[in-house]
């Protein structure tokens, strides 16, 4: 059914999924937002998408993904972060440009070259950000991460995803060995939003200071 979903339409169901990954529905605002275009154009393809039985509303709320709908996001998610991954591995690509190059791709390939992709990788669980990679079936790892801003001081967390829409924040992120699966301890927090200090288990140098939108942008699995 993927095969037949027009690069508009994926878009659209990826992006509400991602918003409704951690929330009960999407708001036509936040939709708009994410996709740069005006809450008008959105609210037109909300109501086709919901005609076509993809996604439903929620009163007073938003909107959601139907069954149907979310297999279809997932599809689109699995060939992006099947790409991410065979594009840094088999090809070279930095971490920090590699998802929009996934984005341009993942409307052209076809499921069979993702699964050749997928095999030559191993089958791959996480991508290169640290994003569980849905299944063929459909199916996604449910995971219990929280922002390493919401870490309490004396907390060792690994640090699992980072958000992989912002090149500069990436190769930044990187420069400082802030990357997945890095275990880091919160030495100390001020106050007010101010910058948190954390130690990265076997490094030598010093102590690494992030400001609390960056700490927003990596999600961390307590130990």
């Amino acid at each position: 059914m993927t095969a037949t979903l027009s690069r508009s339409v994926e878009d659209y169901l990826k992006v509400i999924y991602q918003i409704t990954e951690r929330s009960d529905s999407g708001g036509t605002t936040e939709i708009a937002e994410r996709l740069d275009l005006t809450p008008a154009s959105v609210t037109g393809m909300v109501k086709k998408l919901a005609e076509s039985g993809l996604l439903e509303h929620v009163p007073y709320k938003g909107v959601r993904l139907t069954d149907q709908g979310r297999v279809a996001a997932l599809a689109v998610m699995r060939r992006h972060r099947i790409l991410e991954a065979y594009l840094i591995t088999k090809l070279g690509y930095d971490w920090s440009n590699v998802h929009q190059e996934a984005e341009r791709l993942e409307h052209a390939v076809s499921d069979e070259l993702v699964e050749r992709m997928a095999f030559a990788l191993g089958q791959p669980k996480y991508d290169p950000h640290g994003a569980p990679i849905p299944t063929p079936e459909g199916e996604i790892e449910r995971t219990a991460y929280v922002p390493l801003a919401e870490c309490e001081v004396g907390a060792t967390v690994h640090v699992r995803l980072v958000g992989d829409d912002d090149a500069e924040r990436l190769r930044y992120l990187k420069s400082i060995g802030l990357v997945p699966m890095t275990e880091v301890t919160v030495m100390d927090k001020q106050p007010f939003g101010g910058p948190i200090t954390l130690r990265l288990a076997g490094k030598e140098t010093k102590d690494r200071v992030i400001g609390t939108e960056l700490a927003e942008s990596l999600w961390v699995e307590k130990r």
